[in-house]
């Protein structure tokens, strides 16, 4: 795991007293970091159990190098956690807002989370404050916590965060870009200025309400190419082509580019679900309809059942009765986060159909989980399994021993959802195999496409 030593950050100009309120995986990750930068940062949350854990050293999230910085910090005493919102507002020049934005049940974004910790603090603020919301909100956010602070004396900025979960502390010290709104110029620069000496030439300063837009926007394309890349799979299937020379002669066109061109079984976690929709939403609060995100919304739904239908369809047409291995439980790899994994969606699916799902993720505990059956190593889950599904893109499923594989499994079946595994390879090794928009069958001794 890195240390980000002072040959990969630059500190500050100016150490700042910070409040970072809410110690989720965004308060967390940008507290780390900005203690790290030289910052005096006080991160708060309301649940003891949590404070003392993180006082302790110990992060409950998988990411990487952030137990590493955390110790780091709470050793040099630039990083410390509290259960005090008013105090560590009344003791900081700038306060954070992270909290929990989740999704409301008519796909509006809950702000009920950041109006009351506005009205919390608001009263104990010092004259000329800046508190800034990096919690993706959707726009006119700005207005509603100035209102909730009750304020005309401390500056209100909008400051989304951009991490991904894998290669957040890496994207907060060296994101692609710091957007700031404000309702000026200078206070946007104060806020840029936190990130050290890198923020100047990667700042974008401009208006609270269109800061606020970005982030959605951002999330939102994302979602939409990912969408598409996974339609021209299904249509690559259907034609006889690979979707992964497609995919690189897209990618080769300056214009597009190879990130996020790679298909797999559907998008999830904790950002694009709740944001495409929280979007799509405030888009018709302004009689503005996003029609082709609403499409890639409910494209994304049908993709997933694609996937498990293609399990039915390598095993003779059903599930039903047969035993499959799942490889791969969190949304992504790098992550232990599984909200609105689509591994989980796929293997609830599956157990729908009838099947018995035994799975294995290098960062979920063996048990039970959602009726599916949870094994502490790879090979155990796939013991005289019909067929294995490889759901997330964990670096060691590309790397298994595909003979050994097969002796263990009941019937030599691979459906492998993010085209990790070389068909060739698991051709030669005996298995029946298929990926997504990519040949099916393959012959054994020349390796190709029939």
């Amino acid at each position: 795991m890195p240390n980000y030593d002072s040959n990969e950050v630059q500190p500050a100009i100016r150490s700042q007293q910070i409040a970072v309120i809410g110690s989720g995986y965004v308060g967390l990750t940008l507290s780390a970091s900005l203690a790290l930068l030289g910052h005096d940062v006080e991160c708060t949350d309301k649940s003891h159990e949590r404070v003392e854990q993180l006082a302790h050293g110990h992060v409950p999230i998988t990411e990487e190098g952030l137990t590493e910085v955390v110790e780091q910090m709470l050793a040099t005493g630039h990083l410390r956690f509290g259960r005090d919102n008013q105090g560590a507002a009344r003791r900081a020049e700038f306060v954070f807002l992270c909290l929990p934005t989740p999704m409301g049940g008519d796909g509006w974004a809950d702000l009920s989370f950041v109006k009351q910790v506005a009205e919390e603090i608001g009263p104990h603020l010092r004259p000329g404050a800046t508190v800034i919301t990096k919690s993706t909100v959707p726009v006119g956010t700005g207005q509603m916590v100035r209102q909730a602070l009750g304020r005309d004396d401390v500056h209100v900025v909008s400051n989304p965060e951009f991490l991904a979960e894998g290669t957040a502390l890496r994207d907060c010290l060296r994101p692609d870009r710091i957007v700031v709104g404000a309702a000026s110029e200078a206070v946007a620069r104060t806020v840029a200025d936190l990130y050290g000496p890198f923020a100047h030439s990667r700042s974008i300063l401009t208006d609270v309400a269109s800061a606020e837009i970005i982030k959605y926007a951002s999330n939102a394309y994302l979602a939409v190419r990912l969408t598409f890349v996974n339609s021209m799979a299904q249509l690559c299937e259907l034609a006889g082509a690979d979707v992964r020379a497609v995919t690189r002669g897209m990618g080769a066109d300056r214009r597009i580019g190879p990130g996020f061109l790679q298909p797999g079984p559907g998008w999830g976690g904790s950002c694009f679900p709740k944001d495409t929709e929280a979007l799509v939403q405030t888009a018709a609060g302004f009689g503005c309809d996003l029609a082709l995100v609403q499409t890639a919304i409910a494209t994304n739904a049908q993709h997933i059942d694609w996937v498990a239908g293609k399990v039915a369809a390598i095993l003779d047409g059903h599930v039903h009765g047969k035993r499959i291995a799942m490889w791969g439980l969190t949304f992504k790899a790098g992550t232990d986060d599984q909200r609105q994994s689509p591994a989980l969606a796929i293997a609830r699916r599956l157990t729908e159909m009838g099947a018995v799902v035994h799975a294995y993720d290098p960062t979920v505990p063996a048990g039970t989980l959602h009726g599916i059956e949870v094994h502490s190593s790879s090979f155990s889950a796939c013991k005289e399994a019909d067929a294995l599904v490889i759901a997330t893109e964990w670096p060691e499923f590309a790397a298994a021993d595909l003979t050994a594989l097969a002796a263990v499994m009941g019937d030599r079946v691979i459906m492998d959802a993010r085209n990790m595994i070389d068909p060739v390879a698991a051709v030669n090794a005996g298995f029946r195999y298929s990926g997504i928009g990519v040949p099916v069958q393959l012959r054994r001794e020349e390796g190709v496409a029939v």
